[in-house]
Parts: structure tokens; C-alpha cells; sequence
């Protein structure tokens, strides 16, 4: 039985951090299994086209060694790879569950995974693919976050549906003070002046131009992307209000 997609072709970003079970690092491919069986079970109700972006945070993260004496454009391009190492266990465990998958990279490695042609995603996408993209924007000084706007737009997507660990955008950090507001609806302008750092300046500028929606919701709950999807409002919407 499916269910009504509101959004037919979907850009989801999964921060890295997912992927590392309990303590947040490594590769945990129980975590992967999980994310992969619901993305699996939720592709086959919905009838949706889908492409994840995936962060690296859960094997390396180049602010983490801010203050060591190594090159930022060196660290950036580590973290590039991390995110590759990712997108090929997610890539396993979806293919488990008997998904069609392609890695494409905005960093060349040929002998594991496909460059990134937009021509060949969107193919991939039609033939009812799930195209992971790994490598980031294949830049430095810029974050998966903005390399899901690129691509959202790139592919043109209806929505980007970006994971967090919190419940949507707050107007301050909901860890540290436990009377943060949470929004529930913001313009792309809002964001971007607030400097609300959910997602960076970039990304939120990327999907303004190109008038993707953005929902920011809390990944800890999996069905929650399923509901988004279906059009239930969950998590922080930003659009042009």
C-alpha cells in the first residue's frame, strides 16, 4: 500500500554522526542497517526518487583540529573522503535490502564510485536509483551542508530534508539554554540575518535562489521523514514566506 507523496523528488542530508551508533564515531554498520532498512521501507510506500547527501562528522571533522598546525584545504579534502567511506557502507546496506544504489563523488575515485554528472543522476533518479552523493560541493572551505543545496538544486529536488539532532531551529542552543524558541516557520532572509547556524550562510542562500524548501527536523525519530514527506509539518520549514 503507498501512502501520497507530497514531494515527489526528495534531497535528504544525513550528518555523519548518524552513522557512528552510541558514541557518535566510527563506522557502525548496525546504524547503517537501520537507516537503510526504513529509507528502503519508507522509498517503497511513498514511490518518491531520492538523493542523500551524507556528512563525514562520524570519522573526521576539520574544526576538530583548529588549533594544529594542519592546512585547512588539507583537512577539508580528509573530510571529503570520509564522506565517501559513508556513502560506500550506506551504499552496502541499502543494496542488502535489495535498493539499486549509485555513489557519485564530487571527488574523483573512479574505481569505487561514479564522478557527479548531473545528467547521470537524474537519470539514476528517474530509473528509480537512490544516488548517494559523497565528496561534499569537491571544494574546500565549504560544508555538506551546502553541498545539499547544490545538489538540491542541481537535480532539482522539491525539498531538502536536512537531519538534525534537535527538533528543528531554535533562536539559541536548546542544549545550553532550555528556554530556546523554536521556530516553526522562517523565511530564507530571516535565517540568514538571524545568523542561525543550523545550516550555514551558503546552503541557505543556495535554496532561496533556488526556491528548494528547506525542513530541519530531529533524525532520532526516523519517521519523521516519512511524515515530512506525506506533508505533515514537522521540525522548522524555511521557505519565501
Amino acid at each position: 500500500m503507498t501512502t501520497q507523496a507530497k514531494y515527489k523528488r526528495v534531497l535528504l542530508k544525513l550528518t555523519g554522526e548518524i552513522f557512528g551508533g552510541e558514541g557518535k564515531r566510527g563506522l557502525d554498520f548496525p546504524s547503517f542497517g537501520r537507516i537503510s532498512r526504513y529509507i528502503h521501507e519508507m522509498k517503497q510506500k511513498l514511490e518518491i526518487e531520492i538523493a542523500i547527501v551524507v556528512g563525514g562528522g562520524n570519522l573526521f571533522r576539520a574544526r576538530e583540529i583548529a588549533e594544529y598546525p594542519v592546512d585547512r584545504s588539507t583537512a577539508d579534502y580528509i573530510g571529503m573522503l570520509g564522506t565517501v567511506m559513508n556513502a560506500l557502507a550506506l551504499q552496502e546496506e541499502l543494496e542488502r535490502f535489495g535498493e539499486t544504489t549509485r555513489v557519485m563523488s564530487s571527488v574523483n575515485i573512479q574505481s569505487v564510485c561514479e564522478p557527479f554528472v548531473k545528467r547521470k543522476a537524474v537519470r539514476h533518479l528517474e530509473k528509480g536509483r537512490i544516488v548517494i552523493l559523497a565528496g561534499g560541493t569537491g571544494n574546500p572551505f565549504f560544508t555538506t551542508d551546502s553541498a545539499a543545496a547544490l545538489k538540491a538544486a542541481e537535480l532539482n529536488c522539491n525539498i531538502l530534508l536536512k537531519a538534525s539532532n534537535t527538533d528543528g531551529v531554535y533562536d539559541s542552543d536548546p542544549i545550553k539554554n532550555k528556554n530556546a524558541k523554536l521556530y516553526r516557520e522562517l523565511s530564507y532572509q530571516e535565517a540568514l540575518e538571524k545568523g542561525l547556524t543550523v545550516m550555514d550562510n551558503t546552503a541557505f542562500a543556495l535554496c532561496q535562489n533556488a526556491k528548494i524548501p528547506i525542513v530541519v527536523f530531529n533524525v532520532e525519530n526516523l519517521e519523521n521523514i516519512e511524515k515530512i514527506i506525506a506533508g505533515e509539518e514537522i521540525g522548522t520549514i524555511v521557505t519565501n514566506i
